[in-house]
C-alpha cells in the first residue's frame, strides 16, 4: 500500500486563505502534469487547463468568477493562480473535468500548496466576457468551463475533516 497516496486523499482540505507569494514553476508544473494523468473517456483526454498568474488576467477572471453570482467580493480568495478546467460540453465534458480537478487538488496538498476548488466556471464562459478570454488563449468558444482552482500557500491552518457520514458505503459480497 501505497501509505503516502492514501494519507493525500484522507487530509487534503479546502484553504479559503492565501499568502500574496506566488507558487514555484516546479510545484506549478507538478500540479498540472498530474491533472493531465487524470482519467477521461475513452482516454481522449479532451480537457484543457489553463494556469492563470498573470496578475491582471486573475483579477479579471476573479472578477468574472463574482460577477456571474452578484458578488464584488475575490472567490479565489486571495489565491494567485487560478487554474481552470475547460471541456466539450456533453455528457463526459464535466466528468472528465472533474476528475482532472481533483489529480490536480490532490497534487496541490501533496506539493505543500494550498487549494480550493472553485465553482461557475460553468457560468463564467457561457458570457461574452468568457468567451472573449476563451478566444485570447486559443481555445474553442464551444468549451465549457467546468471548475476551477484557487491555488497557493495557505495563510491559515487547514481545517478539520467533517465526520464522515454514517451509511456513505455499502458492500455488497
Amino acid at each position: 500500500m501505497k501509505k503516502e497516496a492514501i494519507e493525500v486523499l484522507m487530509n487534503r482540505r479546502s484553504v479559503r486563505k492565501f499568502k500574496p507569494e506566488q507558487i514555484t514553476d516546479e510545484q506549478l508544473k507538478t500540479v498540472l502534469d498530474a491533472g493531465t494523468y487524470a482519467p477521461t473517456a475513452k482516454g481522449e483526454q479532451r480537457p484543457y487547463i489553463v494556469a492563470v498568474q498573470d496578475k491582471a488576467t486573475r483579477d479579471a477572471v476573479a472578477a468574472l468568477n463574482a460577477k456571474v453570482i452578484g458578488m464584488s467580493n475575490d472567490t479565489y480568495y486571495g489565491a494567485p493562480t487560478i487554474i481552470l478546467v475547460l471541456a466539450p460540453a456533453d455528457e463526459f465534458g464535466p466528468l472528465d473535468a472533474a476528475a482532472v480537478e481533483t489529480n490536480m487538488l490532490n497534487a496541490a496538498y501533496a506539493c505543500g500548496l494550498g487549494s480550493c476548488w472553485i465553482h461557475r466556471a460553468n457560468a463564467m464562459f457561457k458570457t461574452e466576457e468568457g468567451k472573449a478570454l476563451l478566444r485570447q488563449w486559443g481555445l474553442d468558444e464551444s468549451l465549457d468551463g467546468w471548475c476551477s482552482i484557487a491555488l497557493g500557500y495557505a495563510d491559515m491552518d487547514a481545517p478539520a475533516p467533517k465526520p464522515r457520514k454514517e451509511g456513505y458505503y455499502r458492500i455488497i459480497k
